[in-house]
């Protein structure tokens, strides 16, 4: 593969579908970021990711069990903090990140 086409897949600022897998890495990153500000920092650092399906919903990825119930609790707050950030999101879920 010749150094110019290698390099037009891995550019992000191009079209192609790996330009599509990283803007929408970074978008969900700062979404997480965004939710991480929204709580106090003990919760906050719960948060290991956060996504928007095509749905509307608000899909958080934490730590544990513990941590997901806390944060069921803040789900009005994270769904302001969220559409606060530009997202489109009209109900919440929390997940628990299994380790490998």
């Amino acid at each position: 593969m010749a150094a110019k086409s290698l390099e037009n897949l891995l550019n992000p600022s191009k079209d192609g579908d790996l330009a599509n897998i990283v803007r929408r890495a970074r978008d969900m990153g700062e979404l997480a970021s965004a939710l991480v500000q929204a709580l106090p920092p003990e919760e906050g650092a719960s948060i290991l990711a956060a996504n928007v399906r095509d749905d509307g919903e608000l899909v958080i990825l934490c730590r544990s069990s513990a941590w997901a119930s806390r944060l069921r609790f803040a789900a009005d707050a994270l769904l302001a903090a969220a559409r606060a950030h530009g997202a489109e999101a009209s109900s919440c879920s929390v997940r628990v990140a299994h380790p490998d």
